[in-house]
């Protein structure tokens, strides 16, 4: 795992490189096509790199998009009127049963099928309309993490393919962030050494950053077994804040821009609540003192956040697998693909 983290600059790298040209083409293609609709199909971390999909690219293009429920394919089999649609799914392996079955049935409802994987010759690039790779490489990790990346910087070159104004040279800007990124890796050992003991928490983000604050508890659960519950900072106020008894572990991803004052005034709260409070950050962003941070050099915008904010996340739960004798790489009960219908 720890590995495949440190991987990340070069694979980001590598998918940018390769995959502007594709994307290049089909931003021509979407012009022509007007798509009405977004309908984004996954699960596990992948269905994580979907929820970021729908904050950026619904605040990027100001197309609906949608988070598809693979039963109402696969149990209830319902119809859908999907002219005009798009319909992306995302998927390490490519080899989700119910994902590709999704494909397959929104294809023949009338909407244009995209695949989002790390492999090639998988089924899902096979079946699929259009396909975007993921050049992450082989992924041996049964916790996912450059393939995450990887499909979330892919998501900022689809919505600039749709027509948004995100900036390509930003986005190329994602590997030299994760790079400095990975430079707070001693922060994050001395912080998985005062969490040793901890068996729940919660983790509490709003806007770009909500994605993260899923895949972080995802990764706590996957590696260290930590019951680990996500929630966004409106949502926690409205009944989950009670789970917060003094020294309780919150943390919190609390970037600069639109959703900075929330965080902080979140933040405000759990100091008066007792909670351990840790927040992952950029410089300039005031915390309580009592809060513990992690601050990813230098400025970065809002909006290309999310990719950098996750490796302190990815980092601690490797870190704390290990202070805890556990081994990240082979958690139990799960394997790298997980096949349901």
């Amino acid at each position: 795992m720890l590995e495949e983290i440190a991987e990340q600059p070069a694979a980001l790298e590598r998918t940018f490189a390769a995959e502007s040209p594709r994307v290049t083409k089909f931003r021509r293609f979407a012009q022509r096509r007007k798509f009405r609709l977004i309908v984004l199909v996954a699960r596990g971390t992948s269905d994580n790199a979907a929820l970021f999909g729908r904050y950026l690219l619904e605040l990027t293009t100001g197309i609906p998009v949608s988070l598809c429920a693979p039963s109402i394919h696969t149990l209830y089999r319902a119809r859908l009127d999907l002219r005009g649609a798009l319909v992306i799914g995302i998927s390490q392996s490519g080899e989700g049963p119910d994902i590709n079955l999704v494909l397959r049935r929104t294809r023949r409802q009338g909407a244009f099928t995209l695949a989002i994987t790390n492999e090639p010759a998988s089924t899902l690039a096979r079946i699929a309309d259009e396909v975007f790779l993921v050049r992450a490489g082989p992924q041996r990790s049964v916790a996912a993490t450059k393939t995450y990346t990887g499909q979330l910087l892919v998501l900022y070159l689809l919505a600039w393919a749709l027509g948004s104004r995100i900036a390509l040279p930003e986005v190329a800007r994602a590997a030299e962030r994760v790079a400095r990124a990975l430079t707070l890796a001693p922060r994050v050992r001395e912080l998985a050494a005062r969490f040793r003991a901890m068996r729940k928490c919660a983790v509490v983000a709003r806007g770009l950053n909500y994605a993260n604050a899923f895949e972080l508890a995802l990764k706590l659960m996957e590696t260290c077994y930590v019951s680990a519950q996500q929630f966004s900072a409106a949502d926690f106020r409205h009944g989950p804040i009670a789970l917060v008894e003094p020294d309780f572990p919150v943390f919190l991803f609390a970037p600069p821009g639109k959703t900075v004052l929330d965080m902080q005034a979140l933040a405000r709260r759990l100091r008066k609540l007792g909670a351990q409070t840790v927040a992952v950050t950029s410089p300039g962003v005031a915390l309580p003192k009592s809060a513990l941070d992690i601050r990813l050099p230098g400025v970065i915008p809002e909006i290309y956040t999310p990719i950098p904010y996750i490796v302190p996340g990815q980092l601690l739960a490797a870190e704390l697998a290990r202070v805890k004798g556990l081994d990240p790489d082979r958690p139990r009960s799960l394997r790298i693909i997980t096949k349901t219908v």
